[in-house]
């Protein structure tokens, strides 16, 4: 994971006042009031982990989605087919977070007595962090895992057309005594987002994480944000791109690839696919005992030899973790242009500020 360079400008605010502020003004964008909470909920707690490419820098965006863009800020998902332990939920063009939140708990319902779900969604939109819905599994004691599309940023390898999104992945596994296990990443060298945050602060972009418009390597994030992401692992990095994305979309019946839109002409509302399985270990193994293995496997990672200069190994999700502590009790820390965009979403709505100023 990144660790977001620091600039004088940015802003340090309190978790609970920024999860306020930003419910209220989806609230003003024609959301119930516990969908709008959900909402601002996941992209505050993406902040909170050190996520901020998923966090409230999306706040504009989600508000033109919901105000101008066709995506209804009242749309309720709904079950359309349920065999077994496969469900298909329509996302009602909600927003992702709205029908994905939905789709999970209505998969880790049906693997309580199948021991494993797979609910497939289609009609949905931006979904926000992967991690959001693993995570509602581990904290059942459940496995989680999670995968979405994207409008494609990638080429083929060694092509310059975008039609491969970063399609992420999420997987988590719940441990006992230690942090669970919470892999959230995408199969690009970044995020569309985190461009954006470098952009923001007018920093370079590290070496190997953007081509320009051409297909040549460039650090400068203004050419990132118009040419293409690369591809972790090459060629490797574009193939799980690929599969992912079409397990996100071909059983649901969502739109692949450039079907979704594009970065220049934006979304294409209600296009988007998810999918989100549920796996109870009861089925397979005392549930104790697979959560003190988890810690085992995360200990052995934990005591194993570091190379020189390496303070401590890490398993996933355990960065995101520690900065979940360390902002909840300090604040977040986020880019001056994220925190002007909820102010002025805020003032546009009229929504109260004064706590988040504070």
């Amino acid at each position: 994971m990144a660790v977001y360079p620091r600039a004088e400008s940015d802003r340090t605010v309190r978790h609970e006042s920024l999860r306020n502020v930003v419910g209220a003004i989806f609230a003003r964008c024609g959301m119930a009031a516990g969908d709008a909470a959900l909402l601002a909920g996941t992209l505050v707690n993406a902040d909170l982990r050190g996520v901020h490419s998923h966090g409230v820098l999306r706040v504009p965006d989600y508000v033109k989605k919901l105000v101008e863009e066709g995506v209804d800020p009242k749309g309720k998902p709904t079950i359309v087919s349920d065999r077994g332990s496969t469900l298909i939920v329509d996302g009602g063009n909600s927003m992702g977070q709205i029908g994905g939140t939905f789709a999970m708990n209505a998969a880790m319902a049906r693997a309580r007595t199948t021991g494993i779900a797979f609910a497939a969604v289609r009609n949905s939109n931006h979904c926000g962090a992967m991690d959001h819905y693993v995570l509602l599994a581990v904290e059942a004691g459940m496995i989680g895992i999670a995968g979405t599309n994207a409008i494609p940023t990638m080429a083929p390898w060694g092509g310059v057309d975008r039609i491969v999104g970063i399609n992420p992945l999420a997987v988590g596994l719940p441990a006992m005594d230690e942090k669970s296990v919470v892999l959230d990443i995408a199969f690009g060298a970044t995020a569309h987002g985190k461009i954006r945050v470098y952009a923001q602060k007018k920093m370079p972009l590290p070496p190997d994480w953007v081509f320009d418009a051409a297909g040549e390597p460039t650090t400068d994030p203004i050419a990132g944000l118009t040419g293409l992401i690369q591809p972790i692992g090459q060629h490797k990095g574009v193939g799980l791109g690929m599969v992912v994305g079409m397990l996100s979309t071909l059983l649901a019946g969502a739109g692949y690839g450039t079907a979704l839109g594009s970065m220049e002409a934006g979304p294409t509302p209600g296009m988007d696919g998810h999918f989100f399985i549920a796996i109870d270990p009861a089925f397979f193994v005392d549930p104790a005992v697979f959560r003190r293995r988890v810690d085992g496997v995360v200990k052995q990672v934990h005591q194993s030899r570091r190379r020189a200069g390496v303070e401590r190994l890490l398993v996933p999700g355990e960065l995101e973790a520690d900065f979940a502590a360390k902002h909840a009790e300090h604040g977040i820390i986020i880019a001056a242009e994220t925190f002007n965009g909820v102010v002025a979403a805020a003032e546009r709505f009229g929504v109260d500020i004064a706590e988040l100023v504070a």
